[in-house]
């Protein structure tokens, strides 16, 4: 069912992410129906006065995507990323050495084949179900033709951080890549974020931080940020119903602005488009009594500087 758009957007939400970074859009080429493709979005983004986007794909690499929409599209700028999945073969160092000499950007440590996220498992809710992410169907198509393997985790026998995700780690901080955490739990994100710190990465995204599979508290946002990361809230999280608008609210109050991002993770064929959810995402601030100004700082001003 066609989730539409409700809010009036005013100038105001406009002015809040001009010149705006969204670093998590899923658009087209893809394995998934997109509402819009890489260029398009693109022109999009330029006539809304917006910056860029970061390309993200749960089952491939987009650094070259993104090389080409960015000289397709001049004034926009369009960035890459991998996602640590089966499809590239999980906790790859080769492929995160090979992404990091293609300009690539982020680095999502396991999303969906993540032992942490069940949501794309044989049983786990049905088709219906408004709250079951797109990528679901693919994940149990895959595992009922019997070609899937085993959920991922980050730790080895031990409980640490395995080698293979440690030979990441120091991949992503030799080509100075931005790490995320995926679709991780709790448990292993703290650990992969010390562990990062520890191997020189710079640069961490707490990936959509209320989204079901992560649902972190206001208190472990906190804690998460004091060891250097940065917190990712994404619309489709609320706008989808999958968690309380005002729990964000609250969360992005507790744990600051300065250490807060804003992303929309759209291009969902049935969700708004873009640039306009993005929007919407300032109007609902905006009507929480946040300001233009501490927006700005969250849409603008911290992905900027973390893509730099």
């Amino acid at each position: 069912m066609s989730i539409q758009m409700a809010e009036t957007i005013t100038d105001a939400a406009w002015e809040a992410i001009a010149g705006a970074m969204d670093l998590q859009v899923h658009v087209a080429p893809d394995v998934i129906a997109r509402r819009t493709d890489d260029v398009d979005l693109a022109k999009d983004f330029l006539a809304r006065g917006l910056r860029g986007f970061v390309l993200k794909s749960h089952y491939i690499p987009t650094a070259e995507r993104a090389k080409v929409v960015t000289r397709a599209v001049p004034g926009i700028e369009a960035y890459g990323a991998i996602a640590l999945n089966h499809s590239i073969g999980g906790l790859n160092p080769v492929a995160v050495e090979i992404a990091g000499r293609s300009g690539n950007k982020i680095v999502w440590f396991p999303t969906v084949d993540a032992a942490n996220e069940t949501a794309g498992r044989p049983g786990a809710g049905t088709d219906g179900d408004e709250k079951l992410p797109f990528w679901a169907k693919i994940q149990r198509e895959i595992a009922e033709a019997g070609i899937t393997r085993p959920p991922m985790t980050i730790l080895d026998s031990n409980g640490g951080i395995s080698e293979d995700a440690c030979q990441c780690l120091e991949l992503i901080a030799k080509h100075d890549m931005i790490m995320a955490t995926g679709h991780l739990g709790r448990h292993e994100i703290f650990l992969l974020v010390r562990k990062a710190r520890e191997l020189g990465v710079n640069r961490i995204i707490i990936t959509h931080a209320e989204f079901p599979s992560q649902n972190l508290s206001g208190d472990e946002q906190s804690e998460l940020a004091q060891m250097g990361a940065i917190i990712e809230h994404c619309f489709t999280t609320y706008h989808t119903n999958k968690a309380p608008w005002d729990v964000v609210f609250d969360n992005i109050r507790q744990v600051g602005v300065e250490r807060t991002m804003l992303s929309t993770d759209l291009g969902q064929a049935t969700n708004p488009p873009v640039a306009e959810g993005f929007a919407m995402f300032a109007q609902r601030l905006l009507a929480a009594a946040f300001t233009i100004s501490e927006i700005r700082k969250m849409s603008v001003d911290i992905p900027a500087s973390l893509m730099e």
